[in-house]
């Protein structure tokens, strides 16, 4: 992950003005410390659910700012909602798709 991306956007006054944008940021930071802190092959039960809930507030917190995006991008870009559209990561029929399922094989 692309750490210094995420640190610059968390030094920014305005993304931090969103709460609900920062509140994305720290389950990211928080779920890729956790993932780094531990060994992934011998996790305990507890560990693992614990990892579990943190995967999940993250990618809760980050579908959410996705569907606020494509609400804000279809009131007001529709020409970016469209490809947007195009390439929606929760369609696993999308064109994308098979381009990367091409490229990472």
């Amino acid at each position: 992950m692309r750490r210094g991306f995420l640190v610059n956007l968390l030094q920014n006054q305005n993304l931090l003005e969103h709460q609900t944008f920062t509140e994305t940021l720290m389950s990211i930071f928080h779920m890729t410390e956790e993932l780094a802190a531990r060994n992934l092959v011998n996790l305990s039960q507890e560990d693992k659910s614990h990892t579990k809930k943190d995967l999940e507030r993250a990618y809760n917190h980050l579908t959410h700012q996705w569907l606020s995006y494509m609400y804000y991008t279809r009131e007001h870009y529709p020409y970016f909602f469209l490809f947007a559209m195009q390439t929606n990561p929760f369609d696993e029929n999308a064109a994308w798709l098979d381009k990367w399922y091409e490229t990472a094989v």
